[in-house]
């Protein structure tokens, strides 16, 4: 009896020790925009890996992008799941106040987002057929004046995506209007005729198909494999004064990534995702997609991607952040009229928004390999130019626009 209440004061103890450590601290609060790809964040939560690396988090579900910058920015927010590009984009003044630092920890995801185009396109282009686009967007124009895309923020992933699409069509994007939607909006607008196309993350290009207001044309990935799409981004004065908080949070969110590529969990996850607080979709859809198997639309099918899905870890190879990326997407908003020149000081740009050191880190204490590929000249599938972080001067000079 004495060794069960000697025991019993020890597990009260340590109850106490573990309570009185975190009583009168707010709770951490990470923002996330209603997409399959805040899954990371979502399955870290449900999954209770946030309470067991100690820390008490609480997400918060918001509208847009232009909200997660904005509360990021003031510490409304301490981090969030925001688009790769986002703090590039902001730093450079292209989506927000020029010299703005937002902060990348870690990528969340590659791959799974899309472009859908709307019925006006049926029988006239289908999936991956590039070489048609362009004829079809003067057919349309032909019918409506107009042909307008969207995206969800300027400089950001689908944004870029977009972007390079347009070229690989040798289509101008002078030519045809661009405007900005946020994701959970986009289905909606083209119902009503506000869009011909757009770009943005799934489950809301499987949600158009599925109501039949559009069809998947191609997948992000068909425009880069493993491409990054979203990072964990976070406030600045939270990344230099909590910074042991933060390795928490990064650990429990890499864990949940971990879980996330095991396939078998993906139906699960796609449970959760699909609850008004979270994404608020069909499952059907967010499942059919995080799974792989893509119900085009249109008639055209289904399009199983086996390897390049929806990554969320991928033995490392996801949540490395690299600097090199962040100079390429730079490097795209010159090329696409955003910036006349490239920042002289790109380098160090990329440099002080991209927290690789405290990355590796991390890496190091959950035995997760660091990658040695960055700063290595690569090329997409639909940009064949070579891109070399260390001369985008010579990549601009070659590239198309």
């Amino acid at each position: 009896m004495k060794r069960i209440i000697l025991k019993a004061i020890g597990i009260a103890a340590s109850l106490f020790i573990a309570t009185s450590q975190t009583m009168g601290q707010d709770p951490i609060k990470l923002g996330f925009i209603p997409l399959t790809d805040c899954a990371p964040l979502v399955a870290a939560k449900e999954l209770g890996l946030f309470k067991k690396y100690g820390v008490d988090v609480v997400l918060s579900k918001e509208a847009s992008w232009a909200n997660i910058r904005d509360k990021v920015l003031i510490g409304e927010l301490d981090g969030a799941h925001c688009l790769f590009g986002m703090p590039f984009s902001v730093y450079t003044g292209v989506g927000g106040k020029e010299g703005s630092e937002m902060k990348i920890a870690m990528v969340l995801n590659n791959n799974g987002q899309g472009i859908t185009l709307s019925r006006d396109f049926c029988g006239e282009v289908g999936f991956r057929e590039i070489a048609k686009v362009s004829t079809a967007v003067q057919t349309v124009k032909s019918k409506k004046a107009d042909v307008t895309f969207a995206m969800t923020f300027p400089g950001g992933t689908h944004d870029m995506w977009l972007r390079v699409w347009l070229a690989a069509c040798g289509i101008s994007q002078k030519s045809v209007g661009i405007i900005t939607i946020p994701p959970p909006q986009m289905v909606a607008n083209m119902r009503v005729d506000n869009m011909e196309g757009y770009c943005v993350g799934e489950p809301w290009n499987g949600v158009a198909a599925a109501q039949n207001v559009g069809f998947t044309h191609v997948a992000s990935q068909d425009i880069w494999k493993h491409h990054p799409e979203k990072a964990l981004v976070v406030n600045k004065d939270f990344a230099a004064k909590k910074r042991e908080d933060l390795k928490k949070v990064m650990k429990a969110i890499m864990e949940a990534c971990v879980w996330l590529d095991n396939m078998a969990n993906r139906k699960k996850a796609a449970a959760w995702l699909t609850k008004p607080y979270y994404v608020n979709a069909q499952l059907a859809v967010i499942e059919a997609r995080l799974l792989g198997s893509n119900d085009l639309g249109c008639d055209l099918g289904v399009q199983k991607y086996k390897d390049d899905y929806m990554l969320f870890h991928n033995k490392g190879f996801v949540n490395m952040p690299r600097k090199a990326h962040g100079i390429w997407f730079m490097s795209q908003y010159v090329r696409f009229g955003y910036l006349k020149e490239l920042p002289a000081d790109y380098k160090k740009i990329a440099d002080n928004l991209i927290m690789d050191d405290l990355y590796e880190e991390v890496a190091k204490e959950m035995n997760v390999a660091m990658q040695t590929d960055d700063m290595k000249p690569f090329s997409i599938a639909m940009d064949k130019t070579p891109f070399d972080a260390n001369n985008p001067s010579d990549y601009l000079s070659k590239c198309k626009k």
